[in-house]
């Protein structure tokens, strides 16, 4: 007769953690209960869980969005790149001025003769050092931006705030390709977070005097001091407004879909302003063009 010690008889009824067989455990994970050793614990609200059943309640877990239907922003991520883009930029341009300018400005000739992707460079660049504005004009841009941009970039999410900017810096350009001639600066931009941050204001029920103050001092400032592109600016503006509206007012079923449709929409009219229309200030002091 074989007599079997008690010690023995718990080692051998000792449960294996299912990840690794090897190892004994008497914890179970809550929700499926396998045993788990303590490599695989993974703390919950009750007890341990094991990694797959985390992953599992992860995908599960509806994620936290912003009013507007963006995930939540805590550090404005997107406002911080653009700061540091127009900041690079001007830092090439005090490099090699002429380059930069050459071949990035916003240019009516030069975008009418092909050269499309200036409509978006030339917002990321400013009048160049010694110039008229001088540094003046990208540190007022830029300390708009840094203002404004977390705030916006809060309420509507990362990658709508992004659509925004870089849809009103289109729009300035698109107007000053019409109307004007030649441009640099994210003003454009920074009038359509102007624009946007007032709808937003206006849908969420706060007084939006003080953005239509700010709005009016700026306008103000367009057309008394000189050499400053008021195309660009009301041309960001209007497109702005109209994005912040899209996100703002876009119906709760399908929320998604309907604001990147409209942003796409939007997109392509200004393009097609560019393809099917001629620059007109251009053509009107150097004759048409071609």
């Amino acid at each position: 007769m074989t007599t079997q010690s008690p010690g023995e008889s718990e080692t051998a009824a000792a449960p294996m953690c299912y990840r690794h067989p090897g190892r004994e455990t008497y914890v179970r994970c809550q929700r499926c209960e396998r045993p788990i050793c303590p490599d695989c614990m993974r703390e919950a609200s009750v007890g341990f869980q094991c990694p797959e059943c985390v992953a599992e309640g992860g995908r599960t877990v509806r994620q936290a969005r912003s009013v507007f239907g963006g995930k939540v922003v805590t550090t404005p991520r997107v406002t911080w790149a653009l700061l540091i883009v127009n900041v690079l930029a001007y830092l090439a341009e005090i490099a090699d001025p002429d380059r930069v300018l050459g071949y990035f400005a916003t240019g009516a000739g030069a975008i009418a003769a092909g050269e499309w992707w200036r409509l978006l460079t030339g917002a990321f660049l400013h009048a160049a050092p010694g110039g008229g504005l001088s540094i003046t004009h990208i540190v007022f841009n830029m300390w708009a931006l840094y203002v404004i941009g977390p705030e916006l970039e809060r309420r509507l999410g990362s990658l709508r705030f992004l659509a925004l900017y870089l849809l009103s810096a289109l729009g300035g350009s698109v107007a000053i390709y019409l109307f004007g001639l030649a441009a640099v600066g994210a003003s454009g931009a920074i009038y359509g977070m102007f624009g946007a941050l007032f709808v937003v204001a206006r849908k969420l029920g706060y007084d939006a005097r003080g953005v239509l103050w700010l709005i009016g001092v700026n306008a103000a400032l367009t057309f008394l001091i000189p050499n400053i592109s008021w195309q660009g600016h009301l041309g960001g503006l209007i497109t702005g407004a109209v994005v912040g509206g899209i996100f703002a007012y876009a119906p709760a079923k399908n929320r998604g879909v309907a604001q990147w449709g409209g942003c796409l929409a939007l997109l392509v009219v200004l393009f097609a302003l560019v393809a099917l229309l001629p620059p007109f200030a251009y053509q009107a002091r150097f004759g048409v063009w071609g």
